[in-house]
């Protein structure tokens, strides 16, 4: 599976180390910054480009990462058709893809640790969208809302 990952100067170093991590687990990691650890950096243009490669390549899935995930979340979101979730626990990874079919997980480097970011990431990455009637239904009706305010 492809996986997009991005992150500001706050994640820059999870980025790196899931990116060895995971690719190490099979994932085929696609980069798309920050390159370089810079404390002034802005975090919008790297999610939002992680995000437009999800949303181009169907099956694949994002990671975003900041201090807190909170704005790389709120980024991600500004794509049409993403729907990205901030996850704080391996079950909050796995219900965003269950219940809402997530296509990107955002983190906060500042409130994990290598381990615990880990495993939030590859719980999301190994679960998959119920597809039950009533989660179906209520992303749809997002899709809807969306669609209108185009």
């Amino acid at each position: 599976m492809r996986v997009h990952i991005a992150a500001d100067h706050a994640g820059f170093e999870l980025k790196q180390h899931l990116i060895d991590t995971l690719g190490a687990e099979g994932y085929e990691m696609v980069d798309h910054g920050a390159f370089e650890y810079d404390a002034l950096d802005d975090y919008p243009s790297f999610c939002i480009s992680a995000a437009e490669a999800v949303k181009e390549e169907p099956g694949s899935l994002g990671i975003v990462i900041g201090g807190s995930g909170n704005g790389e979340q709120l980024a991600a979101n500004r794509v049409p058709g993403i729907r990205a979730a901030l996850a704080w626990s391996p079950e909050t990874a796995s219900l965003a893809r269950q219940h809402n079919d997530a296509q990107i997980v955002s983190l906060g480097a500042r409130m994990h640790s290598l381990d615990e970011a880990t495993a939030i990431a590859l719980s999301f990455l190994t679960s998959d969208f119920s597809g039950d009637a009533r989660h179906q239904r209520r992303i749809d009706q997002m899709l809807d809302y969306e669609a209108g305010r185009s």
